[in-house]
């Protein structure tokens, strides 16, 4: 701009932002007097008229059954569930049925854990790979579109009609309103709510799949007339175009700049869904696995001590664990491994099996110095883990090593935080401690229960190779040596197998 056209401007006053805003507003009211709903605004005295409140009133009667019918529906994941099926074919709603949690239990019960947990992988991937990116595109649109819709019913329309009507009562359509003007500055906020919500409902899109969705999840009933919804949604597009409400808000507000913004929901259910599906699916094989996991144990430990629930340790204790869990710490994490292996310990190894071993290692003349050495080194070093159970049972009392340093951190910890830290380093030491004993117990007894076959073997051969003195040795047995021997392997084989669930690495220091 030069020189002259400033001094023109200065004059002419096209600089001034008041007059311009003023130009503006003229220029609103112009386009507001020649609108085609310019029935719903009083111009001069800035009023909100009733035709304005008998649109929102035919607009009310329609969409109000969905008021009642769609409560908390943008919070229920069930329309979610519902909506992402209806998208399904027949082969991807055959894979989802196979893939509940019910369904995986029930053919759990029917097959080998081991294989059906592949089988289940397989048809996850397959499940996954049948949403492709139409798929997934058309459930997000579909979805979209319901809590768009539901956005717009859950509009306040009854405190907007009452302020035309103060004897309007809410969804009694009996009664015939006498709408009143409105004074524009009473209702402007609610006018541009309304603008967003319709903004969203009132674009191009399709309403029978949402509206199909919508009625399955009302268990067959129609949550809004189709017929009529396409009429308001007609009407919506055409007030929407005329840009009516807009300019009423720009001349009440005295704001010509006002634009209604809309940001339509942007949901992403389908990848929602895959993911808890996912880990559904994960629950649910962990579950079943541990669930055999748990019977086998059971099963096990009922054939070899009478009982599954078998607890020997005074201070390793499930009852004594609580007070971790509770303070969110790991806390005792081998109970059940290390109470299996001091029962079997006290029940069985220092009497029948000990006795045994001291009638084949004492008294038995062998021919392989090695074989009985290898026998005798397992043996001892089982009798020394009994010693050892004991003093680290006892350093978790009040009084023991640990159990004390526990005690007193615990007291502390929820004001001194550091402590959480100490706490932890003790358990992962019990802890490690704990699971060297169960793996040392599990590698012994499978060399004592290898050993006890092939002195078995060897018992049947004619004549013996490895013990040369069998008749002595079954003079000096209380019961007959091979019973004793059998009876004693069957044993141990299943406490191993029992060890082997409880078997594992010892943690590293992090």
């Amino acid at each position: 701009m030069g020189f002259l056209d400033n001094i023109v401007a200065i004059f002419s006053g096209a600089n001034d932002p008041e007059a311009n805003k003023k130009k503006r507003i003229r220029q609103v009211t112009k386009v507001l007097s020649q609108n085609k709903y310019s029935r719903f605004y009083r111009i001069k005295s800035e009023e909100l008229d009733a035709a304005l409140a008998k649109f929102f009133y035919d607009v009310y009667k329609i969409i109000s059954p969905a008021q009642v019918f769609l409560r908390n529906a943008a919070k229920s994941d069930q329309l979610k569930v519902i909506c992402i099926e209806s998208f399904l074919d027949k082969e991807l709603k055959a894979l989802n049925e196979r893939l509940r949690p019910a369904s995986i239990e029930e053919r759990a019960k029917k097959g080998q854990v081991t294989e059906l947990a592949g089988a289940i992988k397989k048809e996850l991937s397959a499940f996954q790979a049948g949403f492709d990116n139409t798929r997934i595109a058309n459930i997000d649109a579909c979805y979209n579109t319901i809590i768009s819709f539901v956005r717009f019913i859950d509009f306040d329309y009854f405190f907007l009609l009452k302020k035309f009507d103060a004897n309007i009562n809410e969804r009694n359509f009996n009664y015939q309103p006498r709408f009143q003007p409105v004074r524009g500055t009473e209702l402007v906020e609610e006018l541009k709510d309304f603008m967003e919500l319709s903004a969203s409902v009132g674009a191009e899109q399709d309403w029978k799949a949402p509206l199909a969705v919508l009625k399955l999840y009302k268990e067959g009933m129609d949550v809004v007339n189709p017929d009529q919804w396409e009429k308001v949604i007609r009407f919506l597009r055409d007030v929407g175009r005329s840009r009516i409400l807009e300019l009423i808000v720009q001349h009440i507000s005295k704001d010509p700049l006002f634009q209604s913004v809309s940001v339509p929901p942007d949901e992403r259910v389908a990848d929602s869904f895959l993911d808890a599906k996912r880990a559904e699916i994960e629950g649910a094989v962990n579950k079943m696995q541990n669930d055999k996991r748990s019977a086998q144990i059971d099963q096990l430990a009922k054939g070899i001590f009478g009982s599954a629930d078998v607890e020997r340790m005074e201070y390793y204790t499930v009852k004594n664990n609580e007070i971790f869990l509770k303070k969110n710490f790991d806390g005792f994490t081998k109970i059940a491994g290390v109470n299996y292996l001091k029962a079997f310990l006290l029940d069985f190894f220092k009497k029948e099996i000990r006795e045994l071993c001291d009638l084949f290692l004492i008294r038995g003349q062998w021919t392989s110095s090695v074989l009985s050495q290898q026998m005798s080194n397992s043996f001892h070093e089982i009798m020394g883990l009994s010693e050892k159970i004991l003093v680290f049972d006892a350093a978790l009392s009040d009084k023991g090593e640990h159990g004390s340093r526990l005690k007193q951190s615990l007291a502390k910890v929820d004001r001194d935080k550091g402590q959480g830290k100490y706490i932890r380093i003790i358990l992962r030491t019990v802890n490690n401690d704990a699971q060297r004993m169960i793996n040392t117990a599990a590698q012994n007894l499978i060399i004592i229960g290898r050993n006890l076959k092939t002195l078995l073997e060897d018992y049947q051969k004619k004549p013996a190779e490895l013990i040369m003195n069998w008749k002595e040795l079954e003079s000096v047995s209380e019961s007959p040596i091979v019973s004793r021997v059998t009876e004693t392997y069957k044993r141990i084989y299943y406490f191993v197998q029992l060890l082997q669930f409880y078997s594992g690495p010892v943690e590293e220091d992090p």
